[in-house]
């Protein structure tokens, strides 16, 4: 949430999925009313410290750090909110007032509040009375989210070994603080919505996100047939593939497939956010990975797809369409498509806040490509499209122009490593990574690239030796 966006909320008022509320010293006795609605109806966004009119009274300064833990843990108590829904507010500087932010996503669960179900209207929030509006809430809910499916006779034991307790801990490592860090793996299931009651069946089990999420690939090939990502390389053999992954296992393994797969054929360009090192490469498709996983329409036989090109990274998967066209920041309302699964790639720091990606995706492939001419089309297939620059050779990756120094003769990376050189004659290609937090991998190509390229001169033996700036070519 940056202050543009908030400027932009606050001009549009409240509405549908927007509220504002004063709460100078005290939480709004009402706020889990409105938590309870947009999470029923459409997700939405709070903003505590504004009045109805508008008019920025900011929060109590010295208190909004515990408000946001207090909203935090509230959100996670099944006595306030049922099923309960981890919320994470934010605290923003605007206009020289202190105000939280919350974003509340749309769930694909029937919430309470104090044992009441509430929905939205442009007018505000308004408890469900009768048992006919009720009804209504939990059959539209079931028609729109497929992750919701209960598989009665689906155990922990048909869950892939270690998997739960390795994703509880990469959220611990990730959030010490969580609430759900405290929980048993019973409770943890529930509180995540990836083991529920249908309260108008009475059918008890865990759902299809938890499936999904942890499942043995034979026992997710059993329930969803069609289930697979299929990872090709089409730099030279246009026609088939250079390499291909044909991915079956879970989410959570898919998704480190995925990546290890982009790992292997694509560059991961240097570059330095502040005084810190950034991989563009994970920023840009952690994000598209992640879309893949987390939005995808799996009841849908459509095969999953992402592809390699010399020009360009392109994705196709199953979609049950919110909005229609393409899509840019700015242009659009974040909609999950699976929530719960969403939030746990969330909570493990593997996806950020909803409507975040794309934004980052144009954002960091003007730095590693040059472009932002993205393409994000959403309709009953989505097609992610991701511009590089041409990839000339798939198995030799100096030949590729982002790290060719007949490209980009001396890139950020090189010019850093012959300053190390100008400093150091006798340095070790694990002192220089070390030195620039590098792998050791990434080094060695570099070095390769200096050598090929006559920047650097290697004399003497490779333990007793030093190296020497090439004064042809240097920097």
């Amino acid at each position: 949430m940056t202050v543009d966006n908030l400027k932009n909320i606050i001009s549009k008022g409240e509405g549908l999925t927007i509220e504002f509320k004063r709460a100078k010293s005290d939480l709004p006795s009402n706020l889990f009313e409105t938590m309870c609605a947009f999470l029923n109806k459409k997700g939405g966004e709070i903003v505590l410290g504004i009045s109805d009119d508008k008019e920025v009274e900011g929060v109590n300064k010295g208190k909004a750090e515990l408000f946001t833990k207090q909203i935090a843990n509230l959100s996670n108590n099944p006595q306030k909110l049922f099923p309960s829904f981890l919320l994470e507010p934010k605290i923003i500087e605007y206009k020289g007032k202190t105000l939280i932010y919350i974003f509340v996503p749309i769930s694909s669960q029937v919430h309470k509040t104090v044992h009441k179900i509430y929905d939205r209207s442009a007018d505000g929030d308004f408890v469900l009375k009768t048992d006919a509006q009720i009804k209504q809430i939990y059959t539209r809910k079931s028609a729109e989210y497929s992750e919701n499916k209960i598989y009665p006779y689906l155990y922990e034991s048909d869950f892939s070994e270690g998997v739960v307790d390795r994703v509880r801990k990469i959220i611990k490592i990730n959030r010490p603080n969580h609430p759900w860090n405290e929980l048993t793996n019973m409770e943890f299931y529930k509180t995540s919505g990836l083991y529920r009651k249908d309260i108008a069946s009475g059918e008890e089990g865990f759902t299809m996100s938890a499936l999904l999420l942890f499942g043995k690939p034979e026992i997710i090939g059993s329930a969803i047939p069609h289930y697979k990502v299929d990872a090709l390389l089409r730099v030279e053999n246009i026609d088939r593939y250079d390499d291909r992954v044909n991915i079956k296992c879970n989410l959570i393994g898919s998704y480190d497939r995925l990546m290890s797969f982009v790992s292997k054929h694509l560059p991961d360009k240097f570059y330095m956010q502040g005084d810190q090192r950034i991989s563009l490469r994970e920023k840009i498709f952690r994000e598209v990975v992640a879309n893949i996983l987390i939005h995808r329409e799996y009841t849908n036989a459509f095969p999953t797809s992402f592809i390699i090109y010399k020009h360009k990274v392109e994705s196709k998967n199953a979609n049950k369409p919110h909005h229609w066209g393409e899509l840019k920041p700015g242009n659009f309302t974040p909609f999950p498509k699976n929530p719960h699964i969403a939030q746990i790639f969330t909570q493990m720091g593997r996806s950020e806040e909803l409507g975040t990606g794309i934004r980052n995706v144009f954002r960091y492939n003007k730095i590693y490509s040059d472009t932002d001419n993205n393409e994000f089309i959403e309709e009953d297939i989505f097609i992610t499209s991701v511009p590089l620059k041409i990839l000339k050779n798939s198995n030799d990756p100096l030949n590729d122009p982002l790290n060719d120094p007949l490209n980009d003769p001396l890139n950020a990376r090189l010019k850093e490593i012959i300053k190390i050189i100008k400093s150091n004659s006798k340095t070790t290609k694990e002192q220089t990574a070390k030195q620039l937090n590098i792998s050791i991998e990434t080094i060695k190509r570099d070095f390769r690239v200096l050598l090929k390229n006559k920047y650097i001169i290697r004399l003497g033996s490779k333990k007793t030796g030093n190296w020497k700036i090439n004064i042809d070519n240097k920097d």
